[in-house]
């Protein structure tokens, strides 16, 4: 049984680098050596794991299967080591956490800050990305939690809780030729231009699909950003409008002089949750972490 391990990691360093030579010398072994491992371990799985190319070795289907096995125990055992490391030495821990750009204003880092006051100790890394790069993170071990949009589409091997829902708003500068209007619709939007996030996100999609049901032409989106500091300058100091979260405009209305515009046509509610790895190990400071988030988001949710 340790050989059949040894071999397996081995063949996984193989797997990494496509190429023997280049994998025996990460693994501080001869090239032979490491052959006569993989040989060894095809022997005992009763199939062939790799074939040889021009440039190196290539996985079978089944090397590409075993492959696959070996990161989610890989996986696992780090879940495994850092719980022990949590339990045998005290401490909280390092929490590693993922946020859509929307959510580095006012729910996260609030939610830190009650953390590192109540755990001194904690360390975190914060990390601001889309949401399909946070949930490929999640899946690959590299975050602990995610703070983001969650969708109606279930990830089976992926836990969404609900915290709260978020009203969006079309905003502009302050001094907007709208921004004075009592009531603002899609036919006074029709020639306006846009600054938004990602394209292809909902927020986004909604905006579009209001204006095409209306029989108009769809918005004249003239630049996209995930910044949304950069949008909020942007904003602030041209013509153009924004399609985000009421409660982050009205927070940052003051330092970025803009406004919202409530435009009915254009109602959209977004729900905010947390996501984690099904079945995957939360430290003390993780599960701290949700307990504050939670609170913090009712707050939210109150005020709204």
């Amino acid at each position: 049984m340790e050989h059949q391990l040894r071999d397996i990691e081995y063949f996984s360093v193989v797997a990494e680098h496509d190429n023997v030579g280049r994998a025996a010398e990460a693994l501080g072994l001869s090239q032979p050596a490491l052959s006569k491992s993989l040989r060894r371990l095809e022997k005992s799985m009763q199939a062939k794991l790799v074939k040889r190319t021009s440039k190196g070795v290539e996985l079978t289907a089944v090397g590409s299967a075993l492959f696959s096995q070996v990161r989610r125990l890989r996986l696992s055992l780090e879940d495994v080591t850092r719980e022990v490391a949590d339990l045998s030495q005290g401490r909280a821990g390092h929490l590693r956490i993922g946020i859509a750009p929307s959510f580095a204003i006012h729910l996260v880092p609030a939610t830190c800050a009650a953390l590192l006051k109540d755990a001194p100790r904690v360390t975190l890394k914060v990390t601001v990305l889309d949401r399909d790069v946070l949930i490929s993170a999640l899946r690959h071990g590299e975050l602990d939690l995610a703070v983001t949009t969650i969708q109606a589409l279930r990830n089976e091997d992926l836990v969404e809780e609900h915290l709260y829902d978020d009203e969006y708003v079309v905003y502009g500068s302050a001094d907007h030729r709208l921004a004075k209007k009592k009531r603002v619709t899609l036919a006074d939007l029709a020639q306006e231009r846009w600054a938004v996030g990602a394209v292809s996100a909902a927020a986004s999609q909604r905006l579009k699909q209001a204006f095409l049901d209306a029989g108009l032409p769809p918005p004249s989106i003239t630049t996209e950003s995930n910044s949304m500091a950069f949008r909020h300058l942007l904003l602030a100091s041209s013509d153009l409008l924004g399609f985000s979260s009421e409660r982050t405009v009205r927070e940052a209305a003051p330092r970025f002089c803009i406004a919202a515009l409530r435009v009915r046509e254009l109602a959209y509610t977004r729900r905010v949750g947390l996501m984690y790895r099904k079945d995957a190990y939360l430290s003390p400071a993780a599960r701290r972490f949700i307990e504050i988030l939670k609170a913090t988001a009712k707050e939210i949710a109150k005020e709204s």
